[in-house]
């Protein structure tokens, strides 16, 4: 079965493009040219993978991000012009997992959309995944993976991205392991272009889930010119 992917873009020539060039390397691909379409499909059938432009005639790219992605915890890429430092680390804070700027070729769309994909079927190069078909018990939290959940030791939950849980997936299953930032860097972003600030950016995003002091993380500490290492025991109990 082919690899499901939207695609959000209000220009239908840009579309037509991304269309067209995954297409041609064996993606399954749905167009919308507006958000209220796009609503109504991904209530009905979740894609692999949302390519969404900022820029919409009828709201704004980062609120499904934000709001529909995020909650239905189904990964992103935001395709757009807006290529400065503050709208990429926005972005990537509100939960998105890659950044394209406009314009850009056609190769680096499809290594970053088959770079995703990989990191998605296989979360992280050389660790081996404990999490099937369990829960994660640290430090008051339970984390459990597939429904994209933490809960405090209140029973309150919250609600983790695709990239927040695919990054608590790889400290917890890593626990007392220093992970380099090039390491998170496999996992979190494509090979072309690192951001390296958007690891940071991730790291910073959950410790503020995880109410890690961040003065002070007790959590998810930071090893100076090393990386992170996930500090917390870990227990592991079936769902």
């Amino acid at each position: 079965m082919k690899n499901l992917i939207y695609v959000l873009e209000d220009d239908r020539d840009v579309a037509r493009i991304i269309s067209r060039t995954l297409n041609s390397h064996g993606f399954a691909i749905e167009e919308f040219h507006a958000l209220a379409e796009f609503n109504r499909a991904i209530e009905e059938k979740h894609p692999d993978i949302a390519l969404i432009d900022l820029g919409l005639p009828d709201g704004d790219g980062l609120s499904v991000v934000a709001d529909v992605l995020r909650r239905k915890c189904i990964a992103s890429i935001i395709v757009t012009g807006r290529g400065n430092l503050t709208d990429r680390v926005v972005g990537l804070e509100l939960g998105a997992d890659d950044y394209i700027v406009k314009p850009f070729e056609a190769r680096e769309l499809l290594a970053r959309v088959r770079a995703l994909m990989r990191r998605l079927k296989t979360p992280c190069s050389g660790l081996k995944p404990k999490t099937e078909g369990k829960v994660a018990e640290f430090a008051g939290w339970v984390a459990d993976f597939p429904a994209c959940t933490l809960t405090d030791s209140d029973g309150k939950s919250l609600e983790l991205s695709a990239a927040e849980t695919e990054l608590l997936r790889i400290f917890v299953d890593a626990a007392g392991r220093v992970l380099s930032r090039s390491q998170l860097l496999d996992v979190q972003k494509s090979e072309m272009e690192p951001f390296d600030r958007s690891i940071d950016a991730r790291v910073s995003r959950l410790r503020r889930k995880l109410r890690d002091n961040v003065q002070s993380p007790k959590i998810i500490r930071t090893v100076y010119g090393a990386g992170y290492v996930f500090a917390a025991d870990v227990k592991w109990r079936e769902r």
